[in-house]
């Protein structure tokens, strides 16, 4: 499946996921390209705490620089941005990273959704998302909201999710443009560098 954007230009990708969704992240981060030109952000339901673990652990499984992701900070291309837990996670027009501790959504903080529609009024056409396994409908919205937009809208194949409700739900309501076997979004991903 190498459908790209309409436009043929990727100025972010935003990967959302909940229960089960840390063991697709793992099995896309080794085979990222080194030559990925755009920023990445991952939004994934987790309890506050020991919050540098996720980061660090994805950390160890690529090349790209991985930080969590910090008020104010710029993003930038080849960089992959972990939500911390317990904040929302909002795009500047200036494509500058806004926490935010407002209330949780579909139960949820960081929400998958609140990202996914923040991206999409800011990249607009040149936004890809990516919602994978979870057990709630969070990302679903913002699906919809990218598609309208005139971004690209991904989902995990349930058949091959963990918990595959939220993809379900998704491909029920959010109607996505592509969906994928888990072993192949690295290769999607891969597929959406600039040339």
């Amino acid at each position: 499946m190498a459908e790209t954007l309409i436009h043929g230009k990727c100025s972010a990708l935003v990967i959302g996921g909940s229960a089960g969704s840390l063991d697709v992240l793992l099995e896309i981060f080794p085979n990222l390209s080194t030559r990925i030109n755009f920023p990445i952000l991952v939004v994934t339901h987790r309890k506050s705490g020991n919050d540098s673990l996720l980061t660090d652990l994805l950390k160890n499984r690529t090349s790209l620089t991985v930080q969590e992701a910090e008020e104010k900070s710029k993003l930038l291309p080849g960089y992959i941005y972990i939500v911390p837990a317990d904040y929302h996670l909002l795009i500047e027009n200036n494509h500058t990273i806004s926490l935010d501790y407002s209330e949780k959504v579909n139960y949820s903080r960081p929400s998958i959704d609140v990202t996914f529609q923040s991206a999409a009024e800011v990249f607009r056409d040149e936004l890809v998302c990516i919602l994978l396994s979870g057990s709630n409908a969070d990302g679903v919205e913002g699906l919809k909201i990218v598609k309208k937009y005139g971004g690209l809208a991904v989902i995990q194949n349930p058949e091959t999710a963990i918990m595959p409700y939220m993809p379900q739900q998704a491909l029920n309501y959010a109607k996505p443009s592509i969906i994928l076997d888990s072993l192949k979004m690295a290769a999607f991903i891969n597929g959406l560098i600039n040339k």
